[in-house]
This record gives C-alpha cells, sequence and structure tokens, in this order.
C-alpha cells in the first residue's frame, strides 16, 4: 500500500486569511492540500473554483488536488491542470445514467450503478496528458464500477459522506467499498469526510492511505497534533 498521507481540506479554512492557512498546512506536516469545487448542480451548493486555485498555487509547494463536485467535468480539467492543480478528481457519477431518483435538478446524492468506462476515460486523458494524475471519486450510494478503468487512473476518492457541504458524519458503511478496492488496486485510495482520530483507523486499516481532513485539522487547537495523530496510523 502506498504511503499515508493527510490531506489538508482547505473548504473548512478561515478564508479571511487564506495565506496563512496554507501556512499553517504546512507547518503542521500536512501532505497536500485539498480544494473543494462546487457548482450548485450536481452539489447542492456553491463553493470556489479557478480564482482560489490561482491564488494559492504561488504560495505553496505542496501538492494541491481539485476535487471537482461539478456537472460535465471534462470541460474544466484541462484547465484546473493549467492553473497548477498536481491531482484532478472527477466523479463517476458524471459517467453514467443517474437513478431515477437523483436525476434532474435539485435531486441529490447524485447515484450511479453503471459507469461509461470510454467516457471517463477520455476525462482521464485529459488530465494525464496535462502530466497531472487523475482520481475517480465515488459517492457513498454509488458501488464501486471502475471495471477496466482501473488500470487507467492514478487514485480512487472514496467519499465517506454525500458531498455538498462540510461537517457532515462519517458512513462506517464505506469502508467495505475501500477493503474491496484495496484488493485489487495497489495505488492510492483517499477518504474524503468526517475524517478525524476517531474515524481514521479504520479507514486506514480498511485500505485507505490519503486521510482528507476538513474541521478536524482547521478546527483544531493544534493542528500539528492533529497531523500528528493520523500520520501515527501509518
Amino acid at each position: 500500500m502506498p504511503a499515508l498521507k493527510v490531506a489538508a481540506s482547505i473548504l473548512s479554512s478561515d478564508f479571511t486569511h487564506l495565506g496563512d492557512e496554507i501556512k499553517k498546512c504546512e507547518d503542521a506536516g500536512a501532505d497536500m492540500i485539498h480544494v473543494d469545487v462546487m457548482d450548485g448542480h450536481f452539489v447542492p451548493n456553491i463553493s470556489i473554483g479557478h480564482c482560489i486555485l490561482e491564488a494559492i498555487r504561488p504560495i505553496t509547494k505542496l501538492p494541491i488536488e481539485t476535487h471537482l463536485m461539478i456537472d460535465n467535468p471534462g470541460m474544466y480539467v484541462e484547465e484546473f491542470c493549467d492553473l497548477g492543480a498536481d491531482i484532478v478528481s472527477i466523479h463517476v457519477e458524471c459517467y453514467g445514467q443517474l437513478r431515477a431518483q437523483c436525476d434532474g435538478l435539485g435531486k441529490y446524492p447524485k447515484e450511479i450503478d453503471v459507469l461509461d468506462v470510454e467516457r471517463a476515460r477520455g476525462d482521464v486523458k485529459k488530465i494525464q496528458n496535462k502530466g497531472k494524475k487523475a482520481f475517480m471519486v465515488i459517492n457513498p450510494g454509488t458501488p464501486l464500477c471502475l471495471g477496466d478503468l482501473e488500470k487507467d487512473i492514478d487514485g480512487v476518492l472514496i467519499m465517506s459522506v454525500n458531498p455538498g457541504f462540510s461537517r457532515q458524519k462519517f458512513k462506517p458503511e464505506v469502508l467495505s467499498k475501500i477493503e474491496e478496492l484495496r484488493k485489487t488496486f495497489d495505488k492510492d485510495i483517499s477518504i474524503d469526510g468526517g475524517v478525524s482520530d476517531k474515524t481514521a483507523p479504520d479507514s486506514v486499516k480498511a485500505g485507505a492511505n490519503i486521510l482528507a481532513t476538513a474541521s478536524y485539522f482547521f478546527g483544531s487547537e493544534n493542528p500539528s497534533e492533529a497531523v500528528r495523530i493520523l500520520k501515527a496510523l501509518g
């Protein structure tokens, strides 16, 4: 299994002092910066995008992952690469027939049963052709459906909450999905949503090696200790 890493998710940071918050991530020993991009269509919220990535790229040498919770991600992946993202993460739910209960405006969370591998592969190649890593993201209610795409991607991000908002409760039922994936996938497996000192041990035991943490890190009185606790699991 790849080395354990901690990704600090800046959605929970203080945006009035974003430069200082990025420095906090560096000083605390975080391994990467996680940037959640939401469009109000794929998820029921709107967050940050190109301008934030463009602002933080010059002030940190840490790898930056952009998690695209957006419709039609293929329209934007190359631009995120050009602005300095090292990892671009795109949702499998954008490449398959949505279930009836979530097919349409304002219906969430988005879930599919079957991935259109060739459509997804096209956008994965766009990212990799820019020299960046491509991760596929899977919502809690979507089964593992990567199929032959596993051999082409650089990592998988398993959502442990339904995407769109911070400070949600961790869904332990996704751990079996990580265990199943790890049997066949020897690259990065990231987990995102409600990750803390309470939930991370089982996540690592299941096979996750990247822990994306938001409020646990940015809400801590001692961020360095928060990172140390998580890294000690490796």
